[in-house]
């Protein structure tokens, strides 16, 4: 029983019908039961078929019939015209004189490709997305894992927040309730003052109508008028009755106060790309055909080392000295730091939050409420020079490690304070950046791009998110007489790429994929170094060796 379930299992069908196949077509390669034979003949009358017993099939290539001469299947293939052919069509027909190549050889090179690519997807292509896979799965897990510790965290600072809150008017009812004690007690002390006045003037009332009758000379000729005692009430009570005010702009800021005390919270947007000047993405559009200065600063730096705006109208600039000074667009002085280092500053930079950062003495420190705190300490033998606050909060730091032509170079971008990724060699291990003792200055453009004017190599250097090199410019589309001297660099709303050139007193603008745009060279620009953009959208250029400031808008608005 079993032995005849198998056998039925195994009966091979009619590729027509499904009887049991009893012929065979070497021709088509086709199973045919004795009823379809003929079926299969009428459906292909052009063409020969050797129909033989299944048992006696040949297994072999099917050739497709010829479109040109009926009853003949084509063999070969016309490399001219790439279309299948038969032997009359080389021999007289319109494919005559063409060179052909067997359609067998074809086909096993196909063969041998079908192979070969299913080799390389199961042996290497699989694995890799497996691992990818593999790779995701274990990020949403994390990424779910944060989630939830996010909303765990959420719920806690909730509840510290209201409990701050109820804290704050814990505060103010107890403030409230002894202050309108105070004033209550003032209150009835003066009560109790003039009650105590008014009975002592009905006694002296009741003595005077006595003694007013009396016939005793003595005690009359002894009386003492008080009446300019009681002319005027006793001093009144200075009443400080508390005063509970309240301003709630939503969304905004809350604020309470009931006397001297106040409480304020205020809601601080960071400044970024997406708050700060993302509304610049749509009023400002393509390079204005004239350069406008809007204004020109004096400072007392000379030289002037580096500038880096703060909002739209103030900036922090540096020189050789101990002193970072914060100013506006009028040259007014804001605010001056003191640092430790005499010959002033590797670099300064501002972060989103619109706190001042600066490398001194071997670290990177930040100013914040006017204290210095050390921020970050760059790996050993490695010393911080120039930075970048990112729109995105990370730090990029260039540090160096050795003295005089073989200065080592690379930036570290930093996360808080924890390295998120180092640039310093290409995928073959070759270092992106020359060796040398000149500074990095490098942003981040809004495509994540790390853009580094080298001076060692006098190019600007164009890296990626994942380290490759994009492209380098060396200057020569801006045709200057003199050679590239690539100083300070920046990036802006429009993702171009602007680098001063103090070799030629001008600034060079680039697309982002490093496509030369333009020159700015008619601004009266002299050795220009630091460079900065504000969240209007305009250049801060400094010249570094007179102090000087410009304040240029370059793009047009819409």
């Amino acid at each position: 029983m079993a032995t005849s379930t198998s056998w039925a299992q195994d009966v091979i069908t009619c590729d027509l019908c499904d009887k049991p196949t009893q012929q065979f077509c070497n021709s088509c390669q086709v199973n045919l039961c004795e009823t379809c034979v003929k079926k299969h003949r009428d459906q292909f009358k052009s063409l020969p078929h050797d129909i033989v017993p299944f048992l006696e099939r040949k297994i072999q290539l099917v050739f497709p019939e010829c479109r040109e001469h009926t009853g003949q299947r084509c063999e070969l293939n016309c490399k001219k015209c790439n279309t299948p052919v038969c032997v009359k069509c080389i021999a007289s027909g319109p494919h005559k004189g063409h060179d052909v190549e067997e359609l067998t050889e074809i086909h096993e090179k196909k063969i041998r490709k079908i192979k070969s690519d299913t080799e390389e997807i199961k042996a290497k292509i699989i694995p890799k997305y497996q691992n990818e896979d593999q790779k995701i799965g274990n990020s949403i897990s994390k990424t779910k894992s944060k989630i939830e510790d996010l909303g765990k965290k959420s719920k806690k600072l909730r509840k510290l927040w209201h409990q701050e809150v109820d804290n704050i008017f814990d505060k103010i009812e107890s403030l409230s309730q002894s202050l309108g004690e105070e004033n209550l007690n003032a209150l009835q002390g003066y009560h109790h003052k003039i009650r105590n006045l008014i009975s002592e003037m009905n006694t002296i009332v009741k003595q005077n109508e006595k003694l007013s009758i009396s016939n005793n000379l003595l005690e009359v000729n002894k009386y003492h008028s008080r009446i300019n005692e009681y002319q005027d009430f006793p001093e009144h009570v200075d009443l400080k009755f508390p005063f509970l005010d309240s301003n709630i702009d939503k969304g905004k800021e809350l604020s309470i106060e009931i006397g001297d005390y106040r409480v304020t919270l205020k809601e601080m947007s960071q400044p970024s790309l997406s708050t700060d000047v993302s509304h610049l993405t749509t009023g400002i559009g393509e390079l204005m055909d004239k350069i406008r200065v809007i204004a020109t600063i004096p400072t007392t730096y000379n030289p002037l080392d580096g500038v880096a705006c703060v909002g739209e109208a103030e900036a922090w600039i540096y020189g050789e000295n101990e002193t970072i000074t914060r100013i506006d667009i009028h040259g007014a002085v804001k605010d001056t730091i003191t640092t430790k280092c005499q010959n002033g500053p590797g670099g300064i930079s501002a972060t989103r939050g619109r706190e001042l950062s600066y490398c001194d003495s071997g670290t990177v420190n930040i100013v914040r409420d006017g204290k210095t705190e050390t921020l970050i300490t760059p790996p050993r033998d490695w010393i911080p020079w120039k930075l970048s606050c990112t729109r995105s909060g990370d730090i990029l730091v260039h540090v160096y490690k050795g003295t005089g032509p073989q200065t080592k170079n690379k930036i570290i971008c930093y996360k808080g304070q924890n390295i998120k990724e180092e640039i310093s060699n290409d995928g073959q291990g070759n270092p992106i950046f020359k060796d040398g003792e000149c500074s990095l200055y490098m942003s981040e453009n809004n495509n994540g791009d790390v853009c580094v004017s080298d001076v060692n190599a006098d190019i600007v250097v164009v890296v990626d998110k994942t380290g490759r090199v994009r492209f380098r410019y060396d200057g020569k589309q801006a045709k200057r007489e003199t050679s590239f001297g690539p100083k300070g660099i920046v990036t802006d709303v429009m993702s171009q790429i602007i680098v001063t050139d103090i070799n030629n007193d001008c600034l060079h603008i680039l697309d982002q994929n490093g496509h030369f745009q333009r020159c700015v060279d008619d601004c009266g620009l002299e050795e220009p170094r630091g460079l900065s953009v504000d969240s209007e959208g305009r250049l801060w250029v400094g010249s570094y060796n007179s102090g000087e400031i410009k304040v240029i808008e370059y793009l047009l608005n819409k």
